[in-house]
């Protein structure tokens, strides 16, 4: 047999994959649709990455951690989490899961150039820039990928990891559940006056949601969440008056409120797709599962599935089992799926929940905030999701 995967994806999941398998004595290509100069050196997007400590060990395990600059990593060192016009607030501190921080936030850019910067290094690894996937047949004993340029691999493995609205997916005849959250998600970073004291807030308020995410500095990371119509205007202000907006929306917490970057939007679809496997096939990060972004589970869940199924592949390699056959991919699936669909109904029991204005949803969103800071259990269980200390 072959010994050789091929990765449908260089996003982070895709690269995350590769270095985890670098030590093996496969041939791991990666197929990607950005050139490699967009791949070494990502564009800022706007979106900052809430890190548990789960996936700083996965990251350093890797030796990808090693490549962000301590510079630009942000501890979390306290949550709060706000309803309505309310006062009372939902607090999580640190102090709580003896630890220093609750997680991190680290720029999306920063993550993906560091995972590039590792996986340049490994012989075994080979990038195809500037290509896409657009047919693949599934035999036996391996399985073929035709790509753009003409080409056509196979390997005993592929892998698709090609975001939430994978089109090779479709084309293994896979299907998913799609929810369209009808929400725009504007995303940006603002200086304040005062001082974060790296506290993370997520303010529920009706028609909007706000998270204020600690960065260095006095700098915090926005998201605001709202419907299209809010967003398109929200996106039209002019600068001062997004200043004020947000700083009035924020109740003046931070004192004054300056844009100090562009703002950018992206439409919040969530997915899961209804197998993660076939034979010789296996779906990673977005293309198994798409995160609505509320409960900062999306990267570090993707960033989980690579590792469990890289354990999988490095199992069947120690044993001389067949790496590619359903044998070994149903095991990644049972774990994987038994971790992701309760975060999945969770988080959009959440968004459901905190979206409707109904007088009962207002009283039961008041009532679920009280009782995860008021109830140990829950409020543990809460923390122990949020933060992954393992």
């Amino acid at each position: 047999m072959k010994k050789e995967i091929i990765i449908i994806g260089g996003g982070p999941s895709g690269l995350g994959l590769a270095c985890s398998l670098a030590n093996t004595n496969l041939k791991i290509t990666i197929i990607e649709k950005q050139t490699i100069k967009k791949l070494s050196s990502p564009l800022y997007d706007g979106r900052e990455v809430a890190l548990t400590h789960l996936s700083k060990k996965i990251l350093k395990d890797l030796k990808v951690w090693r490549h962000i600059p301590s510079k630009f990593i942000s501890p979390i060192k306290e949550a709060k989490v706000l309803d309505g016009n309310s006062s009372y607030v939902m607090h999580f501190d640190s102090s709580i899961v003896q630890k220093k921080s609750l997680g991190y936030l680290v720029s999306n850019h920063f993550i993906k150039k560091a995972l590039y910067k590792e996986v340049k290094t490994k012989p075994n690894i080979i990038i195809i820039p500037n290509t896409s996937a657009t047919n693949i047949i599934s035999r036996k004993q391996y399985i073929s990928l035709q790509t753009s340029k003409n080409k056509t691999l196979s390997a005993p493995l592929i892998i698709a990891a090609d975001s939430r609205f994978s089109e090779i997916r479709g084309r293994m005849n896979i299907k998913a559940s799609f929810n369209n959250f009808k929400q725009t998600a504007i995303v940006c970073q603002m200086s304040h006056e005062l001082k974060h004291k790296n506290i993370a807030y997520e303010c529920f308020f009706y028609g909007v949601t706000l998270a204020v995410l600690p960065l260095v500095n006095n700098v915090s990371s926005i998201v605001l969440t709202c419907s299209k119509e809010k967003s398109n205007s929200l996106m039209s202000f002019e600068k001062k008056d997004f200043n004020n907006f947000i700083t009035k929306k924020f109740r003046n917490f931070l004192g004054d409120m300056k844009l100090v970057n562009e703002r950018y939007s992206y439409p919040l679809t969530g997915v899961y797709a209804d197998c993660f496997v076939k034979n010789r096939f296996a779906l990673i990060g977005d293309a198994a599962v798409g995160m609505h972004p509320v409960t900062a589970h999306g990267f570090n869940l993707g960033l989980r599935g690579q590792n469990i199924l890289s354990e999988r592949i490095k199992f069947a390699l120690k044993y001389k089992l067949d790496f590619g056959s359903l044998r070994v991919l149903d095991r990644y699936e049972s774990e994987l799926r038994s971790i992701s669909k309760p975060l999945y109904l969770g988080t959009n029991a959440i968004v459901k929940l905190y979206t409707k204005e109904s007088i009962l949803s207002k009283i039961a969103r008041k009532a679920v905030l009280r009782i995860g800071n008021n109830f140990i259990p829950a409020k543990k269980r809460i923390i122990n999701s949020l933060t992954e200390i393992q």
